[in-house]
């Protein structure tokens, strides 16, 4: 089989990625097709990770795609994560991952259901669900957007509590109103819209899909089938990849994660004695990228798209990842990570690089600082998972 090397992954990284600075994308429906979908879970990452492909890009420009245009669309996705996602793409995640995770997730909180005593037992929890869902559908459909809190005053059952880790001293009993906005999400049946405040603001207005676009998702591929696209997907930004990358990204079973690579006929490269898998006939090399750097977000799609990281990652996990995997902020040159960066209360980028560059790349990192002090004009972004590296920066 053909080996892939380490260099060429990371050029191809710097071109499929749109880092490198004469293949950067266009617009921000560019910028996430071309990382398949961009993390959301923390809402500042996907301004950021779109700044970060798109010269010239804006706050303004991303909210605009998002909420006024609606060609990329907020939604639960791989690894129950959610994600902003091309909305012509978004019926091929739901299919492929998110219809899973609605079944799994509604057992889950019929269990807790029961086990709060809200009914007798799971098959009345059950009926107890599909009511207050329905009525929150309705309720949603009548004021044609709402938050949380305006649904709580219409659904009052919203307001019922669950009984979270009995014993422990963790316990809680949090209001079911999260999990019951969650599950219409997963099911496709809502969206999320505009946040409440600025574009850092995790909290959003909720409003019908039928309404948020013609028809909703739109018609979706069968399971099986929206697994295939997705892995082409990914495989066109992020291969080379491993059998074990693809499924720990996409959150799949091996299975079908065996069965989506022999459906697109990935074929085998040898990884320095790993097996890794591309397109059929993208075993060539890439073309060569101009030295490049980049500032990125935490839970940027770059450094979240493989489980296997060693390759553009080297010996500094400990200082930019937090105890539970989630990544924080991170320098990059020519595909590999060499730094972190932070924000102080005053608000400029602070960066640390984590190993010897030479004086060319230096200077690069540099001026991308600066840029990116320009660019956040003061704006304090605190990612929602923080590495320690990321924390020792953001002091004083």
């Amino acid at each position: 089989m053909a080996r892939i090397g380490v260099d060429e992954r990371r050029a191809r990284l710097g071109r499929r990625h749109r880092l490198g600075a004469d293949c950067q994308a266009a617009d921000p429906v560019e910028a996430a097709a071309s990382m398949v979908a961009l993390h959301a879970t923390d809402p500042a990452t996907v301004h950021l990770s779109v700044a970060a492909r798109v010269p010239g890009s804006d706050v303004a420009g991303t909210e605009r795609a998002l909420y006024d245009d609606r060609s990329l669309i907020r939604m639960l996705g791989m690894r129950r994560t959610v994600f902003v996602v091309p909305t012509p793409f978004a019926p091929v995640v739901q299919a492929a991952c998110t219809d899973d995770i609605a079944v799994k997730q509604r057992k889950l909180l019929v269990k807790h259901l029961n086990e709060a005593g809200v009914a007798e037992d799971p098959e009345a929890c059950g009926r107890w669900l599909a009511a207050v869902e329905e009525s929150t559908a309705t309720a949603l459909a009548l004021r044609g957007s709402a938050t949380a809190q305006e649904l709580s005053a219409d659904e009052p059952r919203l307001r019922t509590r669950l009984s979270m880790a009995v014993g422990k001293t963790y316990a809680a009993q949090p209001y079911v109103t999260s999990r019951v906005l969650f599950q219409l999400s997963a099911e496709g049946r809502i969206v999320r819209g505009r946040p409440l405040g600025t574009w850092l603001s995790g909290q959003h207005q909720w409003s019908p899909s039928a309404d948020w676009l013609p028809g909703g998702l739109g018609d979706r591929p069968v399971a099986e089938e929206a697994r295939v696209m997705l892995a082409r997907a990914w495989l066109a930004s992020f291969g080379p990849g491993t059998a074990a990358d693809l499924q720990w990204w996409a959150g799949w079973t091996g299975g079908q994660t065996k069965k989506a690579l022999a459906a697109v006929e990935a074929v085998a490269v040898d990884l320095d004695g790993q097996v890794g898998y591309v397109l059929p006939g993208d075993e060539a090399p890439e073309v060569p990228v101009e030295p490049w750097v980049a500032f990125l977000p935490g839970l940027d799609p770059t450094p979240m798209g493989w489980k296997e990281r060693d390759w553009f990652l080297g010996p500094h996990k400990s200082k930019l990842f937090d105890n539970t995997g989630n990544i924080g902020p991170t320098i990059w040159a020519d595909g590999r990570i060499i730094g972190g960066w932070g924000q102080p209360e005053s608000g400029e980028v602070r960066y640390e690089l984590l190993e010897d560059v030479g004086s060319d790349t230096t200077t690069l990192v540099e001026s991308e600082a600066a840029r990116w002090t320009n660019w956040l004009a003061g704006v304090r972004v605190t990612p929602r998972f923080r590495s320690p590296l990321e924390k020792q920066l953001s002091q004083g």
